[in-house]
C-alpha cells in the first residue's frame, strides 16, 4: 500500500491527509504541538468557560470552500452560527457602514450607493460558487468559467483606492476599504480590490459565520473524517529532519517555506532553497483577547450586532494605516479587526462576561506593545469600553510565532500578498506544491490559494501528489 506522512495538523495538513486517504493511501499526520488545529485552536485564556479562538475566528471562506463542502462537516460536528450583522465599520459621529448577508438588506442602508453596490456585488454573489472554484486554486490553470473569471479579474486587478472612488458615501467607502485591508497591502497597490470583492461577495452568498463551540471544532471534525478513513494522527511529535519521514512514499509539509528549507537541508535543490529563503513575509498581527462585562458599548446602531467589526475610521484612515505597516512604521491608529463570536455562539460567554477577539495590523516583526493602541481604537467608537474590561491576554508577533512556527514575525497570512508573490507563491514553477524532492510537497498557506481556513492549499497539494503518483506508475 502507498504510504504518506503529513507534517502539521492544521486545516491544510488535515485536508491534504483526507484527500490522500480518500484515494486509499495509508496516512499518518505528525503534529509537533500537543493538540491539533494550528490556526484553528481555541482555549480558555482569561476565565474558566470563557472561550477564545487563538487564531482564525470567523469563517466565510471555510463555509464557501469547495473541499470543505464536499465533506459534509456538519455531520461530523461542525455547527455554523451567524450573527445578525456580518460586518460593521464604525465612523466618527456614531455612524457606521454595515454589511448583511442579504444584498437587499445591505443596500437598504447605503443610500445613494445602493445601486452601485448592487451592480458590483450582485453578479459576484450569484456566481460565487463558480468563481470560488477558479480562485481557490493555482493561478495557472485551465478555467472552467473563463467569462466569469475574466469579469472578476478586470475589477480585481485594480488598486482598492482606485475602484473605491465609485462610492459616494463614507459608509460604503469604509466597508470597501476595510475588506480590502484583508490583503494586508497598501490600498494603492494593484489587485488589492480583489480582497474587497471576494469578502463582500462571500457575505452576500454565505454570510460570515463562526463555528459554534470554537474554531477548534472545525479541526476536530476534519480529524474525525480522517480517522474514519483509517488515517492516524500523532501529536507531540516534532519532525526535525526530512530524513525522519522519507520512508513514506509521499510527504506533505504543512510548513512555511523557510521551515521546509530547514527541514530538507541539502536535499533541497539549490534554486529551490534560494527561492524559499527569499520568500517575502507579510505584516504582522498583534492579538488582544478581552473579557468584557456587558460587551463592547458601541456607539452606532450596527456594531453591537456584528460578528466582525473593522475598527479604523474612514477609508482614508484605513489606507494610511495599511501603508504605514507595509513601510515598517507603527501607526498611531492601526486597523483593528474585532470579532464578537459570542453573538452567534452564546456558549462562549460566562454570564454577562463576553469574549472579544481583536488584533491590530502592525509591521512585520513588531516588538512594541500595541495593547493601548487597540483599546484606544475601541474607546474611540465605543466610549466606556476600558471600564468594562475584566481581563485581557495579549500576543505579540513574537508570541504568535512561538505559539505557531508558521507565523514568522507574526505574519498570519502565509506571506506577503504582493502581486508577484500571489502569482508565483512560493516560487516560480508550474507546480507550486512540489518542493523539488521526489515525493515531497508543501501544503501550507504559503502555497496557492493562500491564507484562510478553507483547506484548499492542502487539498490542491494532495491532488498534485496523486497526479505525480499516477504518472510515475
Amino acid at each position: 500500500m502507498t504510504t504518506a506522512v503529513v507534517v502539521g495538523a492544521g486545516p491544510n495538513g488535515l485536508a491534504a491527509a483526507i484527500t490522500l486517504a480518500q484515494r486509499g493511501i495509508e496516512v499518518t499526520v505528525l503534529e509537533a504541538a500537543e493538540t491539533i488545529g494550528g490556526g484553528t485552536r481555541s482555549t480558555e485564556r482569561i476565565l474558566p468557560g470563557l472561550l477564545h479562538d487563538d487564531g482564525a475566528a470567523v469563517h466565510p471562506i471555510g463555509l464557501a470552500s469547495p473541499f470543505f463542502r464536499s465533506l459534509n462537516l456538519p455531520a461530523h460536528g461542525v455547527e455554523w452560527g451567524w450573527p445578525e450583522v456580518d460586518l460593521a465599520h464604525p465612523l466618527d459621529g456614531g455612524r457606521a457602514g454595515a454589511m448583511l448577508a442579504s444584498l437587499d438588506a445591505t443596500t437598504g442602508h447605503l443610500g445613494p450607493d445602493a445601486g452601485r453596490w448592487r451592480r458590483l456585488f450582485g453578479p459576484l454573489a450569484r456566481g460565487f460558487d463558480d468563481l470560488a472554484g477558479e480562485v481557490l486554486q493555482p493561478l495557472l490553470h485551465l478555467p472552467r468559467h473563463p467569462v466569469r473569471l475574466a469579469r472578476f479579474g478586470s475589477a480585481a486587478l485594480l488598486p482598492a483606492d482606485v475602484l473605491g472612488r465609485i462610492w459616494r458615501t463614507e459608509e460604503a467607502a469604509a466597508l470597501f476599504a476595510g475588506n480590502a485591508a484583508h490583503g494586508w497591502r497598501p490600498l494603492s497597490r494593484p489587485a488589492t480590490s480583489a480582497f474587497a470583492l471576494m469578502f463582500t461577495a462571500i457575505s452576500h452568498r454565505y454570510g460570515w459565520p463562526v463555528v459554534r463551540g470554537g474554531s477548534i471544532r472545525l479541526a476536530e471534525a476534519l480529524a474525525k473524517v480522517l480517522t474514519d478513513l483509517g488515517g492516524r494522527i500523532e501529536t507531540g511529535n516534532r519532525v526535525r529532519s526530512l530524513h525522519e519521514v522519507r520512508s513514506a512514499d509521499v510527504v506533505m509539509l504543512d510548513l512555511e517555506p523557510g521551515a521546509v528549507a530547514d527541514l530538507a537541508g541539502d536535499e533541497l535543490p539549490t534554486s529551490v532553497q534560494r527561492a524559499y529563503r527569499r520568500f517575502r513575509r507579510g505584516p504582522a498581527a498583534f492579538k488582544v483577547d478581552l473579557a468584557i462585562e456587558g460587551g463592547v458599548p458601541w456607539r452606532d446602531e450596527f456594531s453591537g450586532r456584528a460578528g466582525t467589526v473593522h475598527v479604523c475610521g474612514s477609508a482614508a484612515e484605513v489606507a494610511a494605516a495599511e501603508s504605514s505597516i507595509n513601510n515598517g512604521h507603527m501607526p498611531e491608529r492601526p486597523f483593528v479587526l474585532v470579532a464578537q463570536q459570542y453573538l452567534a455562539d452564546r456558549q462562549r460567554s460566562v454570564g454577562d462576561v463576553h469574549p472579544v477577539y481583536a488584533y491590530a495590523h502592525v509591521p512585520h516583526g513588531y516588538t512594541g506593545d500595541a495593547t493601548e493602541a487597540v483599546i484606544a481604537q475601541l474607546e474611540r467608537f465605543a466610549p466606556g469600553t476600558r471600564d468594562r474590561i475584566v481581563g485581557l491576554h495579549t500576543r505579540s508577533p513574537g508570541d504568535l510565532q512561538r505559539h505557531n512556527s508558521n507565523l514568522v514575525g507574526g505574519d498570519i497570512i502565509g506571506g506577503a500578498n504582493t502581486l508577484a508573490q500571489v502569482a508565483t507563491r512560493p516560487r516560480i514553477t508550474t507546480n507550486p506544491y512540489y518542493v523539488g524532492i521526489p515525493g515531497v510537497f508543501m501544503c501550507s498557506a504559503s502555497t496557492p490559494p493562500g491564507a484562510g481556513v478553507h483547506g484548499m492549499c492542502g487539498h490542491n497539494a494532495a491532488l498534485s501528489a496523486l497526479d505525480r503518483i499516477a504518472r510515475d506508475r
